[in-house]
């Protein structure tokens, strides 16, 4: 079974997601309880696009996010360094990449907004990821990173960090075609940091306004901001 280290190889992220792919989406509604789609929506009401601008999903995987952010009437892009996620929504109509989060194959400043949904965890180089999505937005153009956080209840939060060291493997196994890929999921999430520092890494890449907004009690956050509007584009 292909499985990443927390070191975040992208040889190995990419690999362990080729393999997870074919029942990538099934597994992931199954071991949120059907969350997911909420999460999706809430992150293209954060997003606010609409008719007429260029959206760029990033870490989009089977483009499923993207799907949901192109009901804005943007036109969205989606883009991974799975290809193997790529080709498992290709039925999914929008166009899709092949791409490095951390060297993204766009010009400067020719997206009105960026998301990202359960990816930035993924890229080994998060920092350079943040930058490279800031380059590739126009001043003044948004960005909603949606991903894993910390409960904001403590006893909400023992009980979660159970469920995903226990039982999050578990119902994989029973669902997905590569379980251990669920270990490194549910460690990859205990090892994420809390909503105000990842806050403040947005912030440090160079967006302004950093702000969040948790739902499912911190299970994920959504967390917003824009590139300062006299940031050059080049």
């Amino acid at each position: 079974m292909s499985r990443a280290s927390l070191d975040k190889d992208p040889h190995a992220v990419a690999s362990m997601f080729d393999a997870v792919a074919r029942r990538y989406d099934l597994t992931n509604t199954v071991l949120s309880l059907g969350q997911d789609r909420h999460w999706r929506r809430a992150t293209r009401s954060a997003l606010r696009a609409g008719p007429g601008e260029r959206v760029l999903d990033l870490a989009a995987g089977t483009a499923v996010s993207t799907a949901e952010l192109a009901k804005s009437g943007a036109w969205c892009v989606a883009l991974d360094f799975s290809v193997g996620m790529l080709k498992a929504g290709g039925g999914r109509l929008v166009p899709k990449v092949a791409g490095d989060a951390t060297r993204l194959p766009f010009g400067d400043g020719v997206f009105d907004a960026v998301a990202i949904s359960f990816g930035l965890r993924n890229v080994a180089d998060q920092q350079a990821a943040l930058q490279e999505m800031a380059r590739v937005t126009r001043p003044g153009g948004r960005l909603v990173v949606c991903e894993f956080s910390t409960p904001t209840n403590p006893l909400f939060a023992t009980v979660y960090r159970e469920y995903l060291m226990q039982a999050l493997p578990r119902i994989a196994r029973a669902v997905s075609s590569n379980s251990e890929a669920y270990v490194y999921l549910a460690e990859s999430i205990r090892a994420w940091p809390d909503q105000q520092t990842l806050a403040r890494r947005i912030a440090q890449a160079g967006w302004s306004g950093v702000r969040w907004r948790n739902l499912t009690g911190g299970i994920v956050a959504l967390h917003s901001a824009h590139k300062p509007r006299g940031s050059p584009t080049v």
